[in-house]
């Protein structure tokens, strides 16, 4: 048995009809029963795509699939931080990014307490700096807020003797993304610039579909730098790309 999983961050009316897609051709080329799961990571509670079928005279094609809605979870925040399954550690940070993505306190709070949390489960220390790694990639804060909780996190390293960093090593990386998207921009270099965006949205928003990256391509310096400006707040790839200089 092979199990396909789909990880879908924003409402997609096409999600339904592409995993029978993977899930025929994941079939067809090894020839073995093959089970999806898509989790639903988007903010919308009411969007439950769970299935996709074609009936014409009497033929029937399609898949029903089974789906983990993390919403779903939001109201079991004890029982998530509880938990000694690192998934529930991961969709925990994920709720709280949801619900603070326009409150950097807020988010500085969630992401420094999911920090700590990290010690209380006795997992080993790879796991910890794995899932560190995690939370840096989710839960992006401002540049002074990031500043903090790096200091925050070197003097907890110092008390706790346990050594995480990579994440200077990822302050520096972000920061250069962000620099280098800039420099790029000014001097014309287009085609260095939407690289570095799109890097950026597929850490944010995971794989993208093929219609961003073809906006991504046709895109002028003006356009890339007003979809960079709203990436930071953004919480759908439609928030970014539905901007007025996205439609110009």
């Amino acid at each position: 048995m092979l199990i396909h999983i789909e990880v879908q961050a924003q409402r997609d009316s096409s999600l339904a009809r592409r995993v029978l897609d993977y899930n025929y051709r994941i079939f067809k080329e090894y020839e073995m029963p093959v089970a999806s799961l898509v989790v639903l990571a988007d903010a919308d509670p009411g969007w439950r795509s769970h299935a996709f079928h074609n009936r014409l005279l009497g033929t029937v094609m399609g898949i029903s699939f089974a789906t983990a809605k993390l919403l779903d979870y939001a109201a079991k925040s004890d029982a998530l931080m509880n938990s000694h399954n690192p998934f529930a550690w991961i969709t925990l940070a994920h709720l709280r990014t949801q619900q603070s993505r326009h409150d950097p306190d807020q988010l500085y709070a969630a992401k420094w307490k999911l920090t700590k949390l990290l010690y209380q489960h006795g997992w080993s220390k790879k796991r910890i700096i794995v899932l560190f790694k995690v939370i840096n990639w989710m839960m992006v804060l401002p540049d002074q807020h990031q500043q903090r909780y790096w200091r925050a996190v070197l003097k907890m390293e110092k008390e706790r003797k346990m050594e995480w960093i990579t994440p200077l090593e990822q302050s520096f990386m972000d920061k250069g993304l962000q620099k280098g998207l800039k420099k790029g921009l000014e001097q014309g270099r287009r085609e260095g610039a939407m690289a570095l965006l799109e890097r950026q949205l597929v850490r944010r928003f995971g794989p993208l579909p093929q219609r961003i990256r073809n906006k991504l391509t046709k895109a002028n310096e003006e356009q890339l730098g007003a979809w960079g400006d709203a990436l930071s707040e953004a919480e759908s790839l439609k928030q970014i790309f539905s901007s007025p200089v996205a439609r110009a």
